[in-house]
């Protein structure tokens, strides 16, 4: 095989096995790697049966037939587990430089299984694989366990948990090269579940490309154009992804304080360029990516990378807060224990409603930047209140006796777009099958950017088609696995053919697209066979039925039943968000169809 090595690992740490076998090649054609053959699989090894912190649920770490051969951000890599926060198939990518070491190693994925005994970490180097002691890292933080254990961008990299992972809470991410994170939806607490720490490899093989002339034309022309977009030129190189937050902001889409407002009065305060002109110290890149939106940032207290947009909006509107520094130190507490950022923050703003509201005995409320840091210490220890929200916004709301005040989908907490200012936006939510996520067919280039054309943001009806191709498109470039925002400057056309120059399979456009409906389908299925309903495609109740109040959203809602309908007939599905059996068979799933009966 050209692009994919052809192998996959698998490790059962309950007893200690190591096994590889090969990739099967007809799998490799229709689910690529990363996020399609880690759905694929997980359909396979885990079903309705398995708690997800059981022995018997997996983490699958998969990289793409794109990963390590130099294309431009060929370093990503996923992680594919059942999520202990949703419920749901989850995946998660990171970039940095572990995926591409990993793909050295000379495997197309890892299947980790079962649980050890006492806390292991795992090494993968040419000479073999080794599954060590760590109980001297466990308890320890992300940093100190990277530094440990020898990372180094350029020949060994770490992949590990902190204490948040070990005390199995629901938001707690895989940490990557130190700052890199798989974060969403839990799976830091699925690998504290199996005892597992950490996971070092060092690579030394590239991977095989076919056809190397075109291969280097496509390369060639992809940084063309991203030297030509404003967008990666310019604009993330300059701000990083915080250039939006006043752009947001203006348009009456910034969700405040919990989503109970869509404009926030600080915004000029925490966006990129404040970030920029106080906080900054220098650009960093991911392997062999040439955006370099990455911003490592300095405080009288902290230095590391980030934050993110979404971490800048989740700590910062989302909290009522406008003090950058305290945001940029939550992020780096997040990074060392292991939380996921986005539902750290938006579980810190729904205490603060409910201690509002007086359902909450706390000392938690909106602006409060002094409580970002002993809370989020609290939440990795699972100590006092920290506990509870440990466990995400849904289960703390329902605790305390208001599960609206959750700012969820299926459990997952929103990101940074608030769908009544962004209609498109809030459908993308409702049917994002890991929870509500921006990153399965943002919609901010449709209805705000005007990339690759502007929408009405308002529009309802008509919306659906341009979700759906954004979401088969997502899923496509996340089991290539690169960056979406090489998907800013470069079409997916230029993806189909570098991936044919790679692997000898013919791609054209709409065999890419179609790769990404196989695996958004494949996942419907899946969360289907998990007992999930058209129910579940929904917003929370506060953005269906409570207006905007001021702004330039004003006295809009989320009219989502009306897209939500268009939309499954546009996916081929029944009218309960069935697919029907003719599309299964289109997208070669026919062998699943019993489920959709």
């Amino acid at each position: 095989m050209h692009g994919w090595t052809g192998k996959v690992l698998d490790i059962n740490l309950s007893n200690g096995t190591i096994k590889t076998s090969p990739l099967n090649e007809e799998t490799a054609r229709l689910f690529l790697g990363g996020r399609g053959l880690g759905a694929r699989i997980l359909w396979d090894e885990v079903g309705p049966e398995v708690d997800p912190l059981s022995p018997d649920n997996v983490l699958i770490f998969a990289n793409g037939p794109m990963t390590a051969t130099g294309y431009q951000t060929s370093n990503r890599f996923s992680v594919s587990t059942k999520s202990p926060l949703t419920g749901t198939v989850l995946d998660a990518n990171s970039g940095g430089y572990w995926g591409m070491q990993f793909k050295k190693t000379g495997f197309d994925a890892l299947i980790v299984r079962g649980r050890a005994d006492a806390p292991v970490y795992i090494e993968i180097k040419p000479e073999g694989v080794t599954i060590h002691d760590a109980q001297h890292l466990w308890g320890q933080r992300v940093r100190a366990v990277t530094k440990s254990l020898g990372q180094n961008n350029h020949k060994r990299n770490v992949l590990c948990i902190g204490p948040a992972g070990e005390h199995l809470s629901r938001i707690a991410a895989i940490m990557n090269d130190g700052e890199r994170s798989l974060a969403r939806g839990g799976p830091g607490a699925v690998m504290g579940s199996k005892n597992l720490k950490a996971i070092v490899v060092e690579g030394k093989d590239r991977p095989d490309i076919l056809d190397q002339e075109q291969f280097k034309y496509m390369l060639y022309e992809a940084r063309k154009m991203l030297r030509q977009s404003p967008l990666t030129s310019q604009a993330l190189p300059e701000f990083g992804t915080s250039v939006v937050m006043n752009l947001v902001n203006h348009i009456g889409a910034l969700p405040t304080r919990n989503f109970q407002q869509s404009q926030f009065e600080g915004a000029e305060q925490i966006s990129g360029e404040a970030l920029t002109e106080k906080y900054l110290i220098k650009n960093a890149a991911c392997w062999a990516c040439p955006i370099g939106c990455t911003r490592v940032s300095k405080t009288e207290k902290v230095e590391g990378e980030g934050p993110e947009f979404e971490t800048t909006w989740a700590f910062g509107a989302q909290c009522g807060i406008d003090d950058l520094a305290a945001i940029i130190e939550a992020n780096a507490i997040c990074n060392d224990l292991g939380i996921d950022t986005i539902s750290a923050g938006s579980t810190i703003a729904c205490a603060m409603e409910l201690t509002e509201k007086g359902l909450l005995d706390s000392d938690l409320r909106f602006g409060r930047a002094d409580l970002l840091a002993p809370t989020l210490e609290a939440m990795g220890a699972r100590r006092s209140l920290g506990a509870d929200l440990a466990e995400g916004s849904l289960r703390l709301a329902k605790k305390y006796g208001a599960p609206e005040l959750s700012m969820s989908v299926k459990g997952l907490e929103m990101p940074a777009y608030d769908p009544r200012g962004m209609q498109g936006q809030g459908l993308l939510y409702a049917t994002s099958n890991r929870g509500a996520c921006h990153m399965r067919g943002n919609m901010l280039g449709l209805e705000v950017l005007g990339l690759p054309k502007l929408i009405d943001r308002f529009q309802v009806y008509g919306k659906s088609s341009y979700l759906i191709l954004h979401q088969n498109v997502a899923a496509a470039i996340d089991s290539l696995v690169i960056c979406k925002f090489t998907h800013m400057g470069v079409a997916e056309e230029y993806f189909a053919r570098a991936l044919t120059a790679i692997t000898g399979v013919q791609y054209a456009t709409g065999d890419l697209v179609r790769v990404g409906e196989r695996v958004w389908n494949l996942e419907r299925l899946y969360n289907l066979r998990e007992g999930f309903t058209q129910a579940d495609d929904t917003l929370p109740p506060r953005l269906l039925n409570e207006a905007v109040g001021a702004g330039p959203s004003h006295g809009w809602v989320s009219h989502l039943e009306p897209m939500r309908q268009e939309y499954y007939r546009g996916r081929g599905w029944n009218e309960n968000g069935v697919p029907l059996p003719e599309k299964l068979k289109e997208l070669e799933l026919a062998d699943l169809m019993e489920v959709a009966r």
